[in-house]
């Protein structure tokens, strides 16, 4: 009965989602909306506001002038003062700052139109889902309004069965990419704000009834067993049956709905081969629901600690990382699969069998393509530096995005951890915040391991880890700067570091900045030179920390950031990659590549 109840909690959490996330979109019936877009910029707001700031969108009869209204004038003498046909374009997905060159810099409102045809067939109903939209979103479709989205890393989707026409249909999308301090992230951070519709634009056709959600995987304790559940939208008892198969395995199990639409199941299952970065297993899983039969690619693997270690399947493991952002080399959001290609291959180039992606949720294609390389994740929601741990609003858009992404990505096996934060500044609340994140998380997976990115400070020549938050953590990560944001690189080697927990330790962040092709002394600043002998002294004092278990440097490429600004070098980019953004590698990825390569042969 206890473990019901675990599975039926399980379950539970994820009904409990206001927008309902349709999962696992790439293998259902789609049409994609990307493509060519027509925009126009409003940095006051004009389509969305009456001169007297009435919200046009809250009126019984919106105005004409609401851009969401798509109007054209019926007459020569009638006043309109937009025309999305005759505005400007641009592709989608993709941000403004990098196609539009005088919106480099814009932080404001951008209205976006496409024009479509949908023939819905009968008793099919019709979504649309945004991979993302960075920042806020109010959402359209001939004319009505489907809903306001926050958070710019995070799908989401709504129905639009009675709103579609077979022609001639309009979607309209403001997006607002203003920094706020209340929202997450917060105003500051060290990273590009690309504004604009970041992913996939795709529209959803299912049936009345049809799989909205599930969970597939091994059970935790056990690796003989497959267990999760299954979520029916719209359930109709008259149609309870489901059956899940996974031929490679001879399972083809069946069961009943129940009347909440939830089936919680439990399939032995014999001759696993579990995934690892060595063996990168998937199986092709078909859940078949009234004739719908959708399908999906499952790794099966278990990732544990036990005391300072980290086992996967039962067997220590040494995570040899390094950090992404999710940018392409010359910049602009990286969304394509030949994207992800390029910046995984370089990881695996690099030595790695895991990779940290920062600061928030990076897009599904890297997340399945890690999949299918046997690399290892850390995904990572952004509650960065100091968001306001006081505003319930605030710690509901954190959660929010935290239950999206697992949503998004539970049944995926490279990822082994959720982090909740990075570098967030010690105090009571912060602490009660990222518990209870903590605590929903758990409640949504308790197959993966919990992290955060931690800060320290020093007590009497010796770096402390021991941040009250790692008692609610299973792996204890910390960011670290030595020879770049103080401390000396000569003597690195008597530098030493000691934590109170008994827990894997992973350096989450270290490094400097090196502008590629510039060269010098060892000790002079800038030089790839000098971010070679950076890497080789903290290597040096990295390997005598207590209970170390892994490492992600600071970057794997170079990355842009509106805080860098030192003219000739930086210009505008964050210089600590390893890899210049024109992909040139730096003398520092030798340095990392080497000592991987003998962390491996150990």
């Amino acid at each position: 009965m206890k473990k019901l109840i675990t599975l039926l909690l399980l379950a539970t959490a994820f009904i409990g989602q206001a927008q309902n996330l349709i999962s696992n979109v790439p293998n259902r019936t789609t049409t994609s909306l990307n493509g060519v877009w027509n925009y126009i910029i409003d940095p006051y707001q004009t389509g969305f506001y009456s001169f007297h700031l009435d919200q046009y969108d809250k009126q019984a009869k919106p105005s004409n002038g609401a851009f969401f209204n798509n109007y054209h004038a019926s007459n020569k003498q009638e006043l309109v003062e937009y025309d999305f046909d005759k505005s400007a374009k641009i592709t989608i997905p993709g941000d403004w700052n990098s196609q539009v060159p005088e919106l480099k810099y814009y932080e404001g409102n951008v209205w976006f139109k496409k024009s479509f045809d949908y023939e819905l067939k009968d008793k099919k109903r019709l979504f649309v889902y945004f991979g993302a939209i960075n920042y806020k979103a109010d959402v359209y479709l001939n004319g009505k309004k489907l809903g306001t989205h926050e958070g710019g890393f995070t799908p989401f989707n709504y129905e639009v069965t009675s709103i579609v026409k077979p022609k001639d249909n309009y979607l309209v999308v403001k997006v607002d990419n203003t920094r706020h301090k209340e929202d997450v992230p917060t105003v500051n951070t060290d990273w590009w704000n690309y504004g604009g519709i970041t992913r996939d634009v795709t529209l959803i056709e299912e049936n009345e009834s049809f799989i909205e959600d599930y969970n597939i995987q091994l059970k935790k304790g056990n690796t003989a067993l497959i267990s999760g559940f299954l979520k029916i939208n719209n359930f109709n008892p008259a149609q309870n049956v489901v059956t899940i198969s996974i031929p490679e395995l001879k399972i083809n199990y069946k069961a009943k709905v129940a009347a909440d639409g939830i089936v919680n199941f439990e399939i032995p299952a014999k001759k696993i081969s579990y995934w690892s970065p060595e063996n990168p297993k998937l199986y092709d899983v078909v859940i078949d629901f009234n004739g719908q039969k959708l399908k999906d690619n499952i790794g099966f693997r278990t990732i544990e600690t036990q005391e300072d270690k980290i086992l996967l399947n039962g067997k220590q493991i040494f995570l040899r990382g390094i950090s992404i952002h999710e940018e392409n080399a010359k910049g602009g959001r990286a969304n394509s699969e030949e994207d992800a290609l390029r910046l995984l291959k370089w990881a695996q180039e690099l030595g790695c069998n895991y990779v940290r992606l920062a600061h928030y949720p990076h897009n599904e294609n890297i997340i399945r393509l890690a999949d299918k390389l046997g690399l290892m994740v850390w995904e990572e929601i952004p509650v960065y530096w100091t968001v306001e741990f006081t505003n319930e609003k605030t710690y509901k858009n954190a959660q929010d995005q935290l239950t999206a992404a697992i949503t998004r990505d539970k049944n995926r096996a490279s990822i082994i951890i959720w982090s909740m934060a990075n570098e967030t500044p010690i105090s009571d609340a912060r602490n009660t915040f990222l518990k209870n994140l903590v605590a929903h998380t758990k409640s949504l997976d308790n197959t993966r391991l919990i992290s955060a990115a931690l800060l320290t400070h020093n007590v009497k020549g010796v770096g402390m880890i021991d941040d009250e938050i790692g008692k609610s953590l299973d792996i204890i990560a910390f960011n670290q700067y030595l020879g770049w944001y103080g401390g000396n690189l000569e003597n690195a080697e008597k530098t030493f570091w000691d934590t109170p927990y008994n827990k894997p330790v992973i350096v989450s962040e270290f490094g400097g900045d090196a502008k590629a092709g510039f060269h010098g002394e060892k000790n002079e600043r800038w030089t790839e030179e000098y971010q070679e002998y950076l890497y080789s002294q903290n290597l040096k004092m990295i390997e005598k920390i207590p209970h170390l278990s892994g490492l992600s440097p600071w970057i794997l490429v170079d990355f842009r950031s509106p805080k860098r600004l030192l003219p000739g070098i930086q210009d505008g980019y964050n210089r600590k990659g390893l890899i210049s953004n024109d992909g040139e590698k730096k003398k520092a990825f030798y340095i990392m590549q080497d000592w991987y390569a003998k962390k491996k042969k150990e």
